[in-house]
């Protein structure tokens, strides 16, 4: 079947480059093959209920890593495939990623992903195949996908935490490090200081069983490399006889058999072939090649009379090679270690008698070691609450104007920070957001204290709010403004729009307030022949988006009142 090919159209926003800018699915769940160019600004999906809207989205998951089974793979089909591709020009952060993972390509980044009806998965990078964990990573630097359910995830109190730390950018993460950095080296002291403390209270014992091993191996007294040296002269000792025998046969057989030898043998072989070269010379090089291996074998047999001539090793020496081996094998099983192993174990006892000996000291060094990282700790946790405090008080008022900008005109957003006994690798405080909607209403947990179209709408206020510090390229909204219909409507799409001046935005939307904001809008479609159904991608022009968001208005009937209202939304978006 031939696949919905849509053409990008220049936006009105164009201070950037767009990111997202092609996405190819194949065989996802009811749908057959779309393709579909994006640009920069905010762009709107519309369709009906069960459309298949949320599947483009589902399929850039897809293609960033998240989890996928068989039940994604379009009935009948082998495999499902999804590729999407980026434009990186104005992304140094995913450029130096790629960099440092070797993964770069001429400034752009294709995302692979294979879902197989096995459930069988495969991601690739630049066309190389990539863990999903990678994918994730990656996706983390150039998606953001905010959903209906978003607030499920901003109830956890990590998310929480993280999303006040990047609202500030660098100097809260850079504190962040500093702090994890002092806690790592605080825990390493603590450790050690609890590991001696707790050998001193046993000193007694562990003393004396240290002292025996150490007094043990010391008398045996193994030397760094002693064992290969042994097992070599072991070798050498036990086969002295044969060696010197062999050698000796070898040098008759070579040079001193008076009756045949080597040398005797070519020396009359060379003789020959001289009287013959005197009738052919070609011969001629036989003799020189006959004069060279002359000289290796006289040669060879100065060196084995050398040899012979040297003291060998003396057998008699085999019995205490073999106390010494066996002694050293017999202590290291002792210990549960390799005989090589031994010098090694007698410097890590002999150390840990040492400190045990004079605990007093170390436990002291250890003791101030311990409170000197603990102060650096509590030093730099207190600049990073104070950060975050700020940084609290900032985003609280920015989430709560928005809230009241979203049709809750009482409604008030907080971030509590509640310190912990003591300073952890993420800080000295655990973060809440904390939420207020109706007056006289005491601040609660975001999912406590708010309806489904609430969350909705608490949830899209922090995501705005957010969004305008971050750093992610590309922002899709999924339905975040469910449960919200109006005035409060429009003011969603505006916030959505605003957001597009910096990120690429995407959202999937049913109201056509929002999706009258969008620079360019998408029509999706569910096609079905009885048989199969398929969902088709439309990009959508002036006239056809006005008939779009009549449907939207109107619902079955569309009047020509209901157009002109359509085409004034439009005009008021710009």
């Amino acid at each position: 079947m031939t696949p919905v090919i849509v053409t990008n159209l220049k936006t009105k926003t164009e201070n950037y480059l767009p990111v997202l800018n092609h996405l190819h699915v194949r065989n996802l769940a009811i749908v057959d093959e779309v393709e579909v160019e994006l640009t920069n600004g905010m762009t709107t999906l519309t369709g009906e209920t069960g459309a298949g809207k949320s599947i483009l989205v589902d399929a850039l998951g897809l293609a960033l890593g998240e989890r996928a089974d068989s039940d994604a793979v379009r009935q009948g089909a082998k495999r499902a495939e999804i590729t999407a591709s980026f434009e990186l020009s104005d992304n140094e952060a995913t450029t130096k990623w790629l960099e440092a993972n070797d993964l770069d390509q001429d400034g752009t980044c294709v995302l692979r992903r294979v879902v197989t009806a096995e459930g069988r998965s495969r991601g690739y990078i630049n066309g190389n195949p990539t863990p999903m964990q990678t994918l994730r990573e990656l996706g983390e630097l150039l998606v953001d996908i905010c959903g209906q359910q978003a607030h499920q995830s901003l109830s956890r109190p990590d998310n929480q935490r993280n999303l006040l730390d990047h609202h500030d950018g660098g100097s809260t993460l850079k504190l962040l490090t500093t702090v994890r950095e002092a806690y790592n080296k605080w825990h390493e002291w603590q450790s050690r200081y609890t590991k001696l403390e707790a050998a001193r209270s046993d000193q007694a014992a562990r003393v004396d069983l240290l002292s025996f091993q150490v007094q043990e191996l010391e008398a045996l007294n193994a030397q760094p490399d002693e064992l290969e040296e042994l097992e070599q002269a072991h070798k050498l000792a036990a086969n002295a006889s044969r060696i010197s025998e062999g050698a000796g046969a070898a040098l008759q057989m070579l040079y001193e058999n008076e009756q045949v030898s080597a040398h005797d043998m070519l020396c009359r072989a060379r003789h020959n072939l001289e009287e013959l070269a005197e009738l052919d010379p070609a011969l001629a090089q036989l003799t020189e090649i006959l004069n060279e291996a002359d000289i290796q074998i006289t040669e060879a047999a100065d060196t084995l009379r050398h040899y012979l001539n040297q003291e060998q090793p003396d057998a008699g020496n085999l019995a205490q090679l073999d106390s010494r081996l066996a002694a050293m094998h017999d202590l290291a099983r002792k210990h549960r270690i390799k005989a090589s192993e031994l010098p090694d174990l007698t410097t890590r006892l002999s150390e840990e008698l040492y400190a045990i000996e004079h605990a007093d000291d170390t436990l002291e060094d250890l003791r101030k070691n311990v409170a000197a990282s603990a102060e650096e700790l509590q030093k730099f946790s207190k600049k990073l609450s104070a950060r975050r405090k700020k940084t609290a008080d900032l985003l609280g008022k920015q989430v709560s104007s928005n809230m009241q900008q979203l049709g809750m005109p009482d409604g008030s957003f907080s971030i509590k920070l509640v310190p912990l006994d003591e300073p952890g690798p993420a800080g000295a405080e655990r973060v809440e957001f904390l939420v207020s909607i109706n007056p006289g209403m005491k601040p609660g947990a975001l999912t406590k204290v708010a309806s489904g179209g609430e969350l909705s709408r608490v949830s899209l206020a922090i995501q705005v709010a957010a969004s305008d510090k971050a750093n992610t390229p590309t922002l899709i909204f999924d339905e975040v403004d469910a449960g919200i219909g109006g005035s409060t409507a429009d003011i969603v799409g505006e916030k959505l729009r605003s957001l597009a001046t910096n990120s690429q935005v995407l959202c999937v939307t049913h109201l056509p307030q929002v999706a009258s904001k969008g620079h360019e809008q998408f029509r999706v479609n569910k096609l079905s022949d009885g048989k199969k159904t398929r969902t088709r991608v439309t990009h959508l022009n002036q006239d056809e988006r006005i008939e779009e968001l009549a449907r939207m208005l109107g619902g079955v009937e569309i009047t020509d009142r209901t157009r002109d209202h359509a085409a004034e939304m439009l005009s008021k978006a710009g």
